[in-house]
């Protein structure tokens, strides 16, 4: 990750590029860069940063001048004063920060009282203020408006500008709604003028044609079952004509082609409940006449960690590799990701990982419970974050699988945070190098977990790249030697694949991805069906 910021000129040696900002060797990395609003009738504003950790920052902003962007030798900053000092944004570290127009939008991951006795604003709140203000006044000096408020089942999942509007997206229950708001044209304040009703499974995506002078923005939609496709929509149609879903769409443009037949394939929402009664939500792809015997192949993916959400997307290789042939593939909402803002993700940091684990095996029994699979037909897929997951529940939940997919993981623990860049992910899972490894990794370390006293394990195979440059290739091989000289004489069917290329997707091109994506699939599939 960066640690220094050069303001480099075209056409010079980035050598010679001066160093503006730099950061700390124990921060993260570092950041900077131009927002110009003067399109939403705003100023054009220089921020820096200091990423502490995965999840914290510093930040510094100041207002310059289009002059103050040319070249130091430029012509046209001949008399141009030079722009203010950097002012340190007070934003909690946690929070993010953005400008729209004359508006600081500000991003909450926790709960915060910027005016002493005055009101709190919830975690996962989007709330805006005037910039200006902002930076002259502090954080005191301000009013605030509230653009969005999670519940308990929301959470604001982004954000995108057009030339009059701002368009937002909100997961709701993780399915995906927007909200319309017009940007006063001094760029002051936001007024909702059109929302979705109810929230549609499907994934989308906004994204501008040309914010500057446009209303229009192109749409990207997939499904589980439907492949991705490309509309040309224009905002001003919400207002315009009334609204309803997918008013604002103009044209479709393209469309990817169905790689298999979903004509007989459903979509559900289910709900399993953890270990302390919290709902997990997870879909289930399947055909839709399904018997409920338990001897349907099914295949539950999971991840988990950092803020990322799984949700409803369209995954050509699930459906051949497995939907196609009579199988059933599930994907577990678990805690530690951003299905339900910074909430959920904050429910399984550190010593709470733990609640990960145990809402991935509630989904597994729920799944049994339903008589959807049993523990022989019932596979458990993930990579990375999602790796570990798998060697949790290889350690953990042996008796709830009959195969399990571990790809590019982390498994140990102990050692984690001094390989590749282990060092960054501390703010996740912990420090072993403090109490924490006693207090609590020392209990989701799949490689200290192994329990050599028991008889079985179930089939797992352990896939990973030697040039991985995320996750270090010697977390799967010495979970694989180790599983291999303890296992002997025993039923612990292990089994590994290096590949010795791609990085940390594993694959260096389109044949290497199909190959892999083709071993994990058989094996799971041919684990499942041959019992």
């Amino acid at each position: 990750y960066p640690r220094q910021i050069r303001e480099w000129v075209r056409g010079t040696d980035i050598e010679d590029a001066p160093v503006v900002f730099e950061g700390e060797k124990k921060d993260v990395s570092v950041g900077a860069y131009i927002s110009d609003e003067r399109h939403h009738g705003g100023g054009i504003y220089e921020v820096r940063y200091r990423s502490t950790t995965f999840y914290t920052s510093k930040k510094w902003m100041r207002k310059v001048k289009y002059e103050h962007l040319l070249a130091p030798d430029d012509p046209q900053r001949e008399g141009v004063e030079e722009a203010g000092e950097f002012i340190e944004l007070g934003i909690q570290d946690d929070a993010d920060g953005s400008i729209i127009g004359n508006m600081l939008l500000i991003s909450l991951r926790s709960d915060w009282e910027p005016v002493p006795g005055g009101k709190t604003y919830k975690q996962g709140s989007t709330i805006y203020t005037d910039v200006g203000t902002f930076l002259e006044k502090g954080k005191e000096g301000c009013d605030y408006q509230v653009l969005f408020e999670p519940t308990e089942r929301t959470a604001c999942e982004y954000w995108s500008t057009l030339k009059d509007y701002l368009v937002l997206s909100i997961m709701d229950n993780v399915k995906t709604r927007y909200e319309f708001y017009r940007i006063a044209e001094d760029g002051t304040s936001l007024k909702l003028v059109a929302a979705d009703e109810e929230p549609l499974i499907r994934a989308s995506d906004v994204r501008p044609v040309d914010s500057t002078f446009s209303n229009k923005f192109w749409f990207i939609t997939s499904g589980y079952t439907q492949p991705s496709t490309l509309y040309i929509a224009d905002a001003a149609k919400v207002e315009n004509e009334g609204y309803a879903p997918d008013v604002y769409i103009e044209e479709e443009l393209k469309s990817l082609p169905s790689q298999y037949d979903a004509s007989d394939l459903e979509t559900i929402q289910m709900v399993a409940f953890s270990d302390d009664g919290t709902e997990i939500p997870y879909f289930i792809v399947k055909k839709k006449d399904t018997v409920l015997d338990g001897n349907t192949p099914t295949l539950l993916y999971g991840y988990g960690g950092f803020e990322i959400s799984l949700g409803p997307k369209y995954i050509s290789t699930v459906g051949l590799s497995w939907l196609e042939r009579g199988g059933a593939y599930v994907e577990a909402n678990i805690r530690g990701g951003g299905e339900f803002g910074p909430s959920w993700h904050q429910a399984a940091l550190k010593a709470n990982r733990n609640k990960s684990y145990e809402d991935f095996s509630s989904v597994a029994k729920h799944l049994i419970a339903q008589n959807i699979c049993k523990p022989s037909t019932l596979a458990a897929r993930g990579g990375s974050n999602g790796g570990l997951l798998m060697g949790n529940m290889y350690t953990m939940y042996p008796d709830l699988f009959g195969a399990i997919h571990c790809a590019v993981p982390l498994l140990d623990m102990k050692r984690y945070h001094t390989l590749l860049a282990g060092a960054s992910w501390m703010a996740e899972f912990g420090d072993p190098d403090t109490e924490d490894w006693d207090e609590f990794l020392n209990k989701y370390s799949p490689y200290h977990n192994i329990d050599a006293d028991r008889e079985n394990y179930p089939p797992m195979i352990v896939t990973t790249s030697t040039r991985d440059d995320r996750v270090h290739p010697a977390h799967a091989r010495k979970m694989v030697k180790k599983l291999w000289d303890m296992g002997e004489g025993k039923n612990w069917p292990i089994y590994y694949y290096e590949n010795i290329e791609g990085g940390h997707g594993g694959a260096a091109d389109a044949k290497q991805s199909a190959f892999m994506t083709a071993l994990a699939y058989d094996f799971m599939w041919d684990t499942l069906t041959s019992k």
